[in-house]
């Protein structure tokens, strides 16, 4: 359920809000996991004019990373209640830098769990509206003894290139669960800790003097559907960043470049989602350019008021297009022009965009009209001092290392990874299984063995929305991104009509993508209306072969296979070879490509040391089950990679 306390904007005049104040209740409720926040969009860029893209800083956009006024609450009763107002005296507040994990700022607990809650063996905890659960939710985690709570401020004057336009926040990944004030007005509240959350601060903003504030809780009921096997942080630990909006502004667009069946020729359908005022006539043109920058097409349309906004659909038809994979990712330059009434740019959006075509035939992937071979590895985002919280260094040396050894392919394990990362594998031809942010492990599976009846979300009603706007934060993002080949539903939450619906949700988008979800294997009443692919974890090579020699019904990946954990990999050329043996097997992700591992000073030696699960005096913990990297946590390739290098060369 999305509440929305405010009234729709009528442009230039915003209608009154009506009087909404935080309700911490909503921490227990999985029926209430947004409030206010605005529909995920495209991840594009957006500049007055083409000198603006030239610049190194856009005009439109205010960062506000950096120190911020922070203090640490055991839990909701001890929070600061009335930080966020204007008059509120931080004095005692200590300072934090954003983005940043709270853990490693020095407060609360490190912890690294795999499967496990990280309430077990403390607190009875259940999803609400499950079998098992006691039908006390209420209260779970908003009066909970351990519930941590970070109280951020940031104060901060508006730019100058900003003021007298739209102003929006947006917050790229907090975990867990964020509450936002603007100069002592509450503004919303979102859950979904791995894609943006942006809102609206246009009623309240100033130009000088800004009070920002945002309270941060580490568990709600979103906790059940973030079980992912990684440290438990929480935080703002992505950028957060003001936005400035045009009066003629792109609020969403969607390139889908079509490869037609003879490999030759294609189309670019490019729709748009334009905000203007209410008498103002827009034209949109749409322009394709090679890498060279030549002009291919140029073709422009007015766009019609529907649904409170101005929207339209360009279509091209392209000859002798180029084609993008893994050996040549040929990207063209994509550009919409947004003009005024008087013919005036008011905005202009670059994108690449590539051509390709995947496809099951008879059982078989194809990508451009050959078999499609992958030679994959699921990928957590991590850096041994700052964990989650990566730097495009970080990228940039991942990509680089994964083109040095061969590898062609990434799964975004278990969540989605930062905007950034699916540009590089846009431009350095890494296909991309782009997973939605959805693991309840815990709920389902207890010592090892399978037992849902406590499993979120299920067939429950009462998930379902929630789990559907993570599908739809995933696709409305990254919608535009070449390198993505697959929409994951999620990692290890079992199977029910909750997760068939979000698998109905990609399929009713009609992009072309195939559809993958493994947990389903472990509930095989949906094997036939959730995922497009066979796909397991860990199966053994005559696993995979007693599948496929017994009438297979979809092609084979492993999605985790070759588990590196101490001395491994010794064994990934028994599944290399079913690749040339069976057509229906496409290879698979191995687990995992970077070590999660902190480095802290060693008190006695003084030395830098990598410490693990279970290092940090953490229980329960699943102690160094975090080290399955081919990488090290510094990024130093194992004896492993050679392995990985060879066989998966054999491929390339």
């Amino acid at each position: 359920m999305e509440y929305s306390g405010m009234k729709e904007i009528v442009w230039g005049v915003w209608k009154e809000r009506e009087n909404m104040n935080a309700d911490m209740k909503w921490l227990d409720n999985p029926e209430v996991f947004k409030v206010n926040q605005l529909e995920s969009h495209s991840d594009h860029c957006y500049y007055l004019d083409y000198s603006d893209m030239k610049k190194e800083k856009n005009p439109l956009l205010q960062s506000l990373n950096g120190q911020w006024e922070f203090a640490y609450s055991k839990n909701v009763m001890e929070r600061p209640v009335d930080f966020y107002k204007e008059t509120f005296d931080a004095s005692g507040f200590d300072k934090i830098m954003v983005p940043g994990h709270i853990e490693l700022a020095g407060y609360d607990k490190i912890r690294y769990i795999n499967t496990m809650y990280p309430w077990e063996g403390k607190e009875y905890h259940r999803g609400a509206y499950s079998m098992e659960a006691t039908g006390a939710e209420e209260g779970m985690f908003s009066e909970a003894q351990y519930n941590p709570v970070g109280s951020y401020i940031k104060y901060f004057d508006l730019d100058r290139s900003m003021c007298g336009k739209r102003i929006h926040i947006c917050f790229e990944g907090v975990e867990e669960a964020m509450y936002l004030w603007l100069n002592g007005q509450f503004i919303g509240y979102a859950e979904d800790s791995f894609t943006p959350s942006e809102f609206d601060l246009t009623p309240y903003i100033k130009e000088k003097g800004n009070v920002l504030a945002v309270q941060v809780h580490k568990m709600s009921t979103a906790a059940f559907l973030e079980d992912q096997d990684f440290f438990r942080f929480f935080g703002i630990f992505r950028n957060v960043t003001l936005k400035a909006l045009p009066d003629v502004h792109l609020e969403d667009v969607w390139f889908k470049p079509v490869l037609n069946q003879d490999n030759v020729s294609g189309r670019v359908s490019t729709s748009m989602k334009v905000s203007a005022p209410d008498s103002q006539h827009v034209t949109a043109c749409f322009i394709l350019k090679d890498r060279e920058e030549n002009v291919l097409v140029e073709k422009s349309i007015q766009l019609t008021k529907e649904n409170g906004h101005m929207e339209g659909t360009i279509c091209v038809d392209l000859e002798n297009v180029k084609l993008w994979d893994n050996h040549n990712p040929y990207l063209y330059h994509a550009y919409v022009e947004l003009k005024a009434e008087d013919g005036s740019l008011a905005e202009v959006i670059p994108y690449d965009i590539g051509f390709r075509r995947i496809e099951i035939i008879d059982k078989v992937i194809y990508l451009n009209g050959k078999r499609l071979v992958i030679t994959g590895v699921n990928r957590h985002e991590w850096n041994a001092k700052t964990g989650r919280c990566i730097g495009v260094e970080d990228m940039k040396a991942d990509i680089s290392c994964m083109l040095r050894n061969n590898i062609n392919s990434v799964r975004t394990c278990h969540y989605p990874d930062q905007i950034p990362w699916y540009y590089m594998c846009d431009n350095a031809g890494i296909y991309v299984m782009a997973e939605t942010n959805l693991e309840s492990h815990g709920s389902f599976q207890k010592l090892g063995a399978i037992e849902p009846s406590c499993n979120v979300p299920g067939s429950f009603p009462q998930w379902r929305d929630a789990v559907l706007d993570r599908a739809k934060n995933n696709f409305e993002t990254f919608k535009n991104h070449t390198s993505i080949l697959f929409w994951s539903l999620g990692n290890e939450s079992y199977a029910g009509d909750d997760i068939e619906a979000m698998n109905v949700y990609f399929a009713e988008k009609q992009d072309g993508r195939l559809v993958h979800y493994e947990s389903s294997y472990y509930n095989r009443a949906y094997e036939d209306t959730i995922s497009d692919l066979e796909t397991r974890m860990y199966a053994k090579p005559e696993d995979v072969e007693e599948y496929l020699n017994n009438s297979p019904k979809k092609p084979y990946i492993l999605c985790e296979f070759m588990h590196d954990m101490g001395n491994s990999m010794g064994g990934l050329g028994s599944y290399m070879k079913l690749i040339d043996k069976y057509d229906r097997y496409h290879g698979g992700f191995i687990w995992d490509f970077i070590d999660q591992a902190i480095m802290v000073k060693d008190p006695v030696t003084g030395k830098d040391v990598l410490r693990y699960g279970g290092d940090f005096d953490d229980k329960p913990a699943d102690y160094e089950f975090s080290a399955n990297g081919i990488v090290f946590a510094d990024r130093k390739e194992k004896p492993a990679m050679q392995e990985v290098r060879y066989y998966y060369g054999l491929y390339r």
